[in-house]
């Protein structure tokens, strides 16, 4: 039998994925119709800006439009977020002061978060947005085993295409640092208009102090904007979009915590 090169890549990286994350989490991946529940998600109008389409996240060619990266996106925060990630983003719900109606989460990825949102708020009605039509695979059919009712929207963090003043909460979790800084600032000014008055938005990304001084994680993780990322200030970024009662709080070893009210 001939093995093919694409053949012995695939065998060997599902051999890495079955150690990392063993048999059954693997079996929950490769259940996927990739390219029809993708189509689902995916918006034939929408185009992909270059600053999100061109760079190779994570060494992953296409980055996040790319369904290898849910897969490789989970097993490295799993283990990337010290003391565990779930511990990180427990943080963020503790960081929340009401008990929000209407929450949208940016960026929402695999919705790691999002489902923790959901759960701490039942009666909220959630909606995890983001740009890769994957990611919002993997969200949803983690939210269908969770037996959790949330809206997965495929779009734009920064122009969402949402109603004026029409949340309470607002989060984005590991996002900013994976966007340039124009856009980071386009994407708090859409906070701000989204939130309704006294609104907060909370971000939790990685702590920029410490990063400024560890260039090797950004090469270690190739994430393409994460050094200029480390170089601002989202106590800065948030006030320049009129965000009131700005506070960061550093938590874990790489990790911060900022939130804002409108």
């Amino acid at each position: 039998m001939n093995i093919t090169k694409n053949q012995l890549g695939q065998y060997l990286l599902r051999s890495v994925f079955s150690i990392l994350m063993g048999k059954e989490t693997l079996r929950f991946y490769e259940d996927i119709d990739w390219q029809q529940q993708s189509d689902r998600f995916g918006q034939p109008d929408l185009l992909y800006p270059s600053y999100y389409s061109q760079p190779n996240f994570h060494g992953i060619e296409g980055g996040y439009l790319n369904y290898i990266a849910p897969i490789t996106y989970d097993i490295v925060a799993k283990y990337a977020f010290p003391p565990s990630e779930m511990w990180i983003r427990r943080q963020l719900i503790k960081t929340i002061n009401s008990q929000p109606e209407r929450i949208l989460d940016l960026g929402c990825g695999t919705g790691s978060a999002t489902l923790m949102l959901k759960q701490a708020f039942h009666q909220a009605d959630v909606i995890g947005l983001d740009l890769s039509p994957y990611m919002l695979v993997v969200a949803k059919k983690k939210a269908q085993q969770a037996g959790l009712n949330i809206r997965w929207q495929h779009g734009l963090a920064e122009d969402t295409g949402l109603e004026d003043a029409s949340f309470d909460l607002i989060t984005a979790s590991f996002l900013l640092h994976e966007t340039p800084p124009k856009i980071s600032g386009l994407i708090l000014q859409e906070c701000f208009r989204l939130l309704k008055p006294q609104g907060q938005v909370i971000i939790l990304d990685g702590n920029q102090p410490r990063l400024r001084h560890a260039g090797w994680l950004s090469k270690i993780f190739q994430e393409p904007y994460s050094k200029v990322y480390a170089a601002g200030s989202v106590d800065h970024w948030l006030r320049m979009a009129k965000f009131e009662a700005v506070t960061t709080q550093y938590i874990g070893w790489i990790s911060q915590i900022t939130s804002g009210f409108k």
